[in-house]
């Protein structure tokens, strides 16, 4: 079973924080993290616009990602939220495991 890191971005650290406890209480993530804030600029609705965030990561396996998906876009408080998953090519074996037992 291969393993992935999802990123997602959320306008304050109090929804990130409720948003990602879910996820991981609901065992579609081992482990999710909020970084500190971060500024983005991005197009939306034809303009280029910039905001403060706070990047999130998550660590679920493939197997989880479809479930995960569909439960951070509906918990989700941006309209198209950025959900992007990343293989990991490389993992600590010993984590690889701990994480594939604690998603279910």
């Amino acid at each position: 079973m291969g393993s992935l890191v999802v990123l997602t971005t959320f306008p304050d650290r109090k929804s990130a924080e409720s948003v990602l406890k879910t996820l991981v209480e609901e065992r579609l993530s081992a482990c999710a993290q909020v970084a500190g804030e971060i500024k983005s600029f991005y197009w939306w609705e034809g303009n280029v616009e910039e905001g403060k965030e706070y990047l999130a990561i998550l660590k679920t396996t493939e197997k989880a990602y479809p479930e995960l998906e569909r439960r951070l876009a509906e918990l989700h408080p941006y309209e198209v939220p950025q959900i992007v998953a990343i293989p990991a090519s490389a993992v600590f074996a010993p984590y690889l495991k701990w994480l594939e037992e604690e998603v279910k």
